[in-house]
């Protein structure tokens, strides 16, 4: 069996949106326009379907409506806003989805000019190209990377700005399951959204026991049959390795099944993306974002808990997790719950802090929110007893961002209202570990504003009884409504882990005589000790060269800092030896000239201090923001930052005291989101937290009730001996007795399994030696002895292996490249490197050089004949052309040279792949008859015109693949039926019917070359 990635996953992936509910189109049948794609045909039945009132001319020109609004530099968002509009003429029925067409197609051609890419699968709603689906083969070395990387190329690409518009959701698999931990996403089933470029690859876990025998079709045979024979891979049909692909529960088929099934797709398209714009560098940036699955199935446990009539529930989702963007999707998701009902929403995002509300009117803003600000208790006594429904002229969805300390005892609702007018208050309620004592007033307030409304908490870190005692965040918010830890979070990419660092020795001791030394001045408390100079002074010494050292090793000046000082004395103090160095830190974060630094350092940091009750709140905003976008290097802070504040670059946190409870916890998630390639946050521990943060992180596991553990195996550690044919067979049936030698595809699954490199070098010797047994007994003409094993299986399940073994120690390249260019770094540190600056111009011909070579690459990739003699002309001209160069060290001249060849040969095999294409269309794109068509032509031995011979192979393979559905086993090597089989069929197609005189030997070729093509399908020899 042909046991690549087409055979392996795409076809079974076509197979199950079949059983999804999805219409096959053939490739031979994709009418669209070329410019976006859309089916028109199919597009205007849709439409006309879901909007009868419009007449043909109008459905017209909400097509050239909707294909003007693609080619807009905007992302998609015009769209986008189209596409998802609920009222007036509609592109997509979401109030009955399944009024909508749903088509899916395969290998359709994106092309601008002479840009194209052809996606593995297309989804079509309503005939637009809404979804795409890229696969690779389990194992395959690079995993989904390659497919990110290629994605994130085309999506820059202008000529490709119309499909990026258009496409809305993207999956990309190899078919395996996740692999935790791995920073890069190169091993699974991922999906995102559209992109211009540095595309994020979301995790999917299924939280739902999905209903399978509603939501699956039974099989349809001869649907499968028709989308093998159109797809040129009959030969797979009746194959073990097949039947498993096509299962259910296989990850590829996983995720179509979670985010493709009917229901999902329209809450997706509907409620799942957002738009974020924000100012970079005075620049507008659009950027697209997808819910991630954590937010998916807590906006679902919301509504199950409103089903229920409980208006108050717990969110429990780890900090980087998103609540903000969860808090946004839930105002589209809820508007629309409501309405249903006759009810009008009202949203209220409560914080404590006004840094927390400034930087959530911006997140909501950002992503399309009209933002209602109440800055005074004034503002909110007037809003509460407001009974509209919206306070903005634009009529777009609104959220009013309040302090709880704006909540008083007077604002309450109206009870009685002039009019009938049904209105639901939904309040968020941030941080909700923080500032909600039920023996405090700002509460009590809170809690009698609304006594109806619905107040969901959102917090990452709920507080627990076994710390407050009296009370926990579920006494005072209710049970959990859905819950997302630390673990789940790094394992899909959203957190990072966190290294610990213990201060080294020296440092210790240091810092004890410095103690010893004051404490015999007289009784002194430990925090006047930490806050003393002679103590100050070396901690800053030691956290300086270590943020210095830090930079250094990761070559990252970007990377900034925060010390968590013991006291705000101390905070005080080390910023005043900070400003002993590097002079007054002054707001526009200037050295005074009159400072001068104590050691001379050319190498200048920049600090800030944030403190309560130091500055006021406008310029310590301004720090903070100056701190994020990298203009600041340290911030020194005693109580304030801990918690709510988020700043990628902030990547080592120093911590000089222990922070307690549910605090430490927010405090050192500080330093864990993702930033750049970095895998880990780094916390340096001056006070010693071990202790502390095992009881807090015990607590939490309790609480989540979670059952952690590994999945232990155990493999037997077998040897392999070559001794006589017959014991090496023995051995080799012995050592593979616990795999599934039959099915290759069960076989992978369990090989996946594994990631002790030893043992997969050890299968990878016992099958290398099966292929080599093979060559001996065929070589000393013992054909008896090849019985007993499958030996073509074998040499299969090799390559499965080789791939497996391939993909493991990619990862581990990627994993080790920064700490091999880390150690590097070091190691040349004291050698002396000259460089020369270079044209512009030249440094774009290396890019050019580079973009080339990849086209004619990726050119010779394409072709469907590599035994064609021109194409191996070709191949050995541009491998003469870089044999033992390296492209960084050729001349300016040489880059000349070769772009001018490299364009030669792209053009020579771009003429020949044009050609091979245009034969292959005459075969439905058969690559098989395409050849058998070419040596044909090529011998010359026939006297015909070369239309009958098309014709005659024509008729040939339509018989010969019927013959192949029909029969399970038939292509079996040694199988002389099917080779007999195929004789006849050319005497009657060629001879017969066609009238055409061949020779014995004539005949016997074309016999050879369509078995030969067809076993070559089957097996990989």
């Amino acid at each position: 069996m042909k046991f690549n990635e087409d055979s392996r996953v795409k076809i079974p992936a076509l197979l199950h949106l079949a059983r999804l509910g999805y219409t096959y189109i053939s490739r031979s049948k994709q009418f669209r326009l070329e410019e976006n794609n859309i089916f028109s045909d199919i597009f205007k039945g849709s439409i006309s379907n879901i909007n009868p009132e419009l007449s043909s001319g109008e459905v017209t020109k909400l097509l050239e409506d909707v294909s003007f609004k693609l080619k807009n530099d905007d992302l998609g968002r015009d769209f986008f806003k189209q596409l998802t509009n609920t009222s007036g003429i509609k592109l997509i029925d979401f109030d009955d989805f399944e009024n909508n067409s749903f088509h899916i197609t395969t290998e359709l051609t994106n092309k601008n000019g002479e840009e194209e890419f052809r996606p593995d699968i297309t989804v079509l709603i309503n005939g637009m190209p809404l979804v795409f689906i890229e696969v690779k083969k389990p194992n395959n070395k690079q995993g989904v990377i390659d497919e990110r990387n290629r994605i994130n190329r085309r999506f820059t690409n202008a000529a490709f700005k119309t499909f990026t518009n258009i496409t809305q959701l993207m999956i990309f698999s190899n078919n395996m399951e996740y692999e935790d931990g791995v920073i890069d996403p190169v091993y699974g089933a991922f999906y995102a959204t559209s992109a211009n470029g540095n595309l994020h690859f979301n995790y999917f876990r299924e939280e739902e026991n999905l209903n399978l025998t509603h939501l699956l079709k039974p099989e349809n045979e001869d649907l499968e049959n028709s989308i093998l024979r159109d797809n040129n891979i009959v030969a797979i049909k009746n194959t073990d390795e097949f039947l498993t692909n096509k299962d259910y529960n296989k990850p590829t088929n996983r995720i179509l099944t979670s985010l493709l099934s009917k229901d999902r797709l329209a809450f997706i398209l509907q409620f799942g993306l957002a738009y974020v714009e924000e100012e970079i560098d005075g620049v507008n940036v659009i950027q697209k974002h997808i819910m991630r699955y954590p937010q998916i199935f807590a906006t679902k446990a919301i509504k199950a808990s409103l089903d229920k009539s409980i208006k108050k529930g717990i969110i429990w989702h780890t900090q980087g997790s998103g609540k903000t963007a969860l808090a946004y999707y839930n105002v589209k998701f809820l508007t629309d719950y409501y309405q249903k009902k006759n009810i009008i929403p009202k949203f209220y995002f409560v914080v404590d802090r006004l840094d927390l509300a400034n930087q959530a009117a911006s997140e909501f803003g950002m992503r399309g929110l009209i933002v209602k600000r109440v800055n005074s208790r004034i503002e909110f006594l007037k809003d509460i007893k407001t009974i509209s429904a919206l306070q903005n002229s634009t009529g777009e969805p609104e959220i009013s961002v309040i302090n709880i300390q704006k909540f008083t005892e007077e604002s309450t609702v109206e009870k009685v209202l002039d009019y009938d007018l049904n209105i639901q208050r939904i309040y968020f309620i941030d941080e909700a570990h923080r500032s909600y004592n039920p023996k405090g007033n700002y509460l009590i307030n809170l809690l009698k504003s609304d006594e109806n409304a619905i107040k969901i908490a959102l917090t990452g870190t709920p507080l627990l009884k076994e710390v407050a005692k009296d009370y926990d965040s579920k006494a005072i918010f209710g049970d959990y409504i859905h819950k997302y830890y630390y673990n789940k979070s790094i394992a899909d990419g959203y957190t990072l882990r966190l290294i610990r660092e213990g201060i080294n020795t020296q440092y210790k001791l240091q810092m004890q005589d410095i103690m010893d030394e004051i404490l015999k001045k007289g009784t002194i408390s430990k925090s006047d000790i930490f806050a003393h100079p002679k103590f100050a002074e070396p901690m800053l010494e030691y956290i300086l060269t270590d943020l210095k050292a830090f930079r250094k090793t990761h070559q990252d000046d970007s990377l900034g800092a925060m010390v968590v000082c013991d006291s705000s004395d101390q905070a005080k103090a080390l910023f005043a030896e900070f400003e002993k160095i590097y002079g007054t830190q002054t707001q526009d974060y200037l050295s005074v000239a009159e400072e001068k630094a104590k050691y001379g350092n050319n190498d200048s940091l920049k600090a800030s201090l944030i403190l309560h009750d130091i500055n006021d709140k406008e310029y310590r905003k301004k720090d903070v923001k100056s701190f994020k976008a990298g203009d600041i290097d340290i911030l020194f802070v005693y109580n304030m930052l801990l918690t709510g504040f988020d700043a990628k670059r902030l990547k080592k946190l120093y911590l000089a005291r222990v922070v307690k409870h549910q605090n430490l916890l927010q405090t050192l998630t500080r330093v864990n989101r993702p930033y750049k390639n970095y895998k880990f946050g780094y916390v340096v521990d001056f006070a010693d937290i071990s202790k502390e943060f095992k009881i807090t992180n015990d607590n939490y596991f309790q609480e989540l009730q979670s059952e952690l553990g590994d999945e232990m195996q155990n493999y037997s550690n077998l040897f392999k001996t070559r001794e006589e044919i017959q014991e090496d067979k023995s051995r080799i049936k012995e050592f593979l007795f616990q795999y599934d030698t039959r099915n290759a595809e069960n076989f992978s699954d369990q090989i996946i399994q594994i990631s002790d490199k030893k043992r997969l070098q050890d299968i990878i010797n016992i099958l290398s030696s099966a292929k080599e047994l093979r060559n001996i007994i065929r070589l000393q003409g013992d054909d008896d002895l090849l019985n007993g094993i499958d030996f073509f299986k074998l040499n299969q399940l090799l390559k499965v292996v080789q791939d497996r073994l391939a993909s493991i120690n990619f990862v581990e390249n990627l994993d080790n490249e920064d700490e091999n260019n880390n150690l590097l770094n070091v190691a040349l540190e004291d050698i002396y490197f000259q460089f020369v600056k270079v044209s512009e111009e030249e440094m774009i011909i290396a890019d050019q050089l580079r973009n080339d070579l990849r086209k004619t690459r990726e050119e010779l990739q394409r072709n469907i004949d590599q035994k064609d003699p021109e194409f191996i002309t070709l191949r050995e001209e541009l491998e003469r052309i870089f044999k033992n160069k390296n492209l960084d060290e050729v001349s300016q001249e040489d880059m000349r040279s070769n772009i001018t060849l490299l364009k030669s040969v792209y053009a020579r095999v771009n003429e020949l792949n044009n050609k091979n294409s245009n034969i292959n269309s005459k075969y439905n794109n058969d690559d098989k008859f395409t050849r058998i068509h070419k040596r044909i032509m090529e011998k010359g031995s026939i006297s015909a015109q070369e239309t009958q011979i098309h014709e005659a192979l024509m008729d040939t393979k339509i018989m010969v693949d019927l013959l192949v559905l029909s029969n399970t086993n038939i292509l079996k090597d040694g199988n002389d039926y099917f080779s007999d089989e195929v004789l006849s069929i050319i005497i009657q197609k060629f001879i017969d019917n066609k009238k055409m005189k061949l020779d014995f030997e004539t005949t016997q070729n074309i016999n050879q070359l369509v078995v030969n093509e067809y076993r070559q399908q089957s097996y990989i020899n």
